[in-house]
């Protein structure tokens, strides 16, 4: 490690990180970003990946979101939990719901799991559409086995142009579960949802009313991630907790992905090999997360670099453009953000 990196010196300080640690899963979803379905070749093993879990303890990781593919068709999952867990490294699991067997509950239990999030798009006919025949079902049941289990459990749900006009069904049907979270985010036309394949197009500035409308009411929290916003008159309501804005992507200046094959991005929704800033095979997450020339598109923002209706936003300098994952899969730069309402701008698959 050079010389040059001296612990408290370094500006950015990596408090998360999303981690695919396989691509392997039951389903195939039509609008998966990551075209998940089979495992890559030469995925890591299981002591490279206990290895990375050391790392990301190490470096002040103070939390990991897991993912797949479908993390539980790792049959290593639970030891690669359980190293970090045991470091003091809050780790969550997303899921589709599909394997919450006993046993897997039992190893969530084992391995002190903070919470499980699940994958539920829409109601029975709208969440099936894109995956498998009985997935509703399956997701559904997880919420009921979890909760029963004494497991904190959360649904995630990915906005279409099919679902999002029908939030509201969904949650009459949430509001019967015993979940603590309900996120809502845009599905991006990446992996097998780019080039047209499904209509991701939806109007923004509905969702936001509908999350404002809801939000911060019993029985669970209601909020819009980050590829949607920003700062609109709802703001403060619609983050997930009353009082919060978006300050800008957080890609390598808090947060990190690493895939299953050890490539380091700033966002594992970065799903592009022009933004692997290096991999875990080659440099320590060390020596990737402290190089000062990685991140450059975050690390390195200055406002003169927003482009589009984002250029010259008064609100420009705080949420620096938006995520630049959803910026570059559909406006192909990072600068711009074609779902801010304040451009009055909707996606489309144009």
């Amino acid at each position: 490690m050079s010389d040059r990196i001296k612990g408290s010196e370094f500006p950015f300080r990596l408090r998360s990180c999303v981690w695919e640690i396989t691509l392997a899963c039951c389903f195939r979803c039509a609008y998966c970003g990551s075209r998940g379905g089979v495992a890559r070749e030469n995925e890591l093993s299981t002591e490279e990946c206990l290895d990375v879990a050391e790392q990301l303890a190490d470096l002040g990781c103070r939390r990991v979101s897991m993912i797949g593919g479908e993390v539980f068709m790792r049959p290593d999952w639970e030891q690669i939990v359980g190293a970090l867990t045991s470091r003091g490294v809050i780790t969550c699991i997303i899921t589709n719901g599909f394997r919450m067997t006993e046993p897997v509950i039992a190893a969530l239990k084992r391995v002190g799991i903070e919470s499980v999030a699940v994958s539920i798009d829409g109601v029975a006919e709208v969440h099936d559409k894109y995956r498998l025949a009985g997935s509703y079902e399956s997701a559904m049941a997880a919420l009921d086995v979890l909760s029963e289990a004494g497991i904190p459990v959360s649904v995630i749900s990915a906005l279409r142009a099919d679902n999002a006009p029908r939030l509201s069904e969904l949650y009459e049907i949430l509001k019967t579960k015993n979940i603590f979270a309900w996120q809502i985010q845009a599905c991006s036309p990446m992996g097998n949802a780019a080039g047209g394949s499904v209509d991701v197009g939806f109007d923004a500035s509905e969702v936001i009313k509908f999350v404002a409308e809801n939000a911060g009411r019993d029985p669970f929290y209601i909020g819009i991630a980050d590829n949607i916003g920003y700062h609109t008159p709802e703001e403060a309501k619609i983050r997930g907790r009353r009082g919060l804005v978006f300050e800008g992507c957080s890609a390598g200046l808090t947060t990190l992905g690493i895939d299953s094959v050890g490539n380091v991005r700033g966002c594992e929704s970065m799903y592009d090999e022009r933004f692997n800033e290096g991999n875990l095979r080659e440099r320590s997450l060390r020596d990737i997360w402290c190089d000062p020339d990685t991140f450059a598109y975050n690390r390195k923002f200055t406002p003169d670099m927003l482009a589009g209706g984002c250029a010259g936003c008064p609100k420009g300098d705080v949420c620096a453009g938006g995520c630049r994952s959803y910026n570059w899969f559909t406006t192909g730069g990072l600068y711009e953000n074609a779902l801010c309402p304040r451009r009055g701008i909707n996606v489309n698959n144009e």
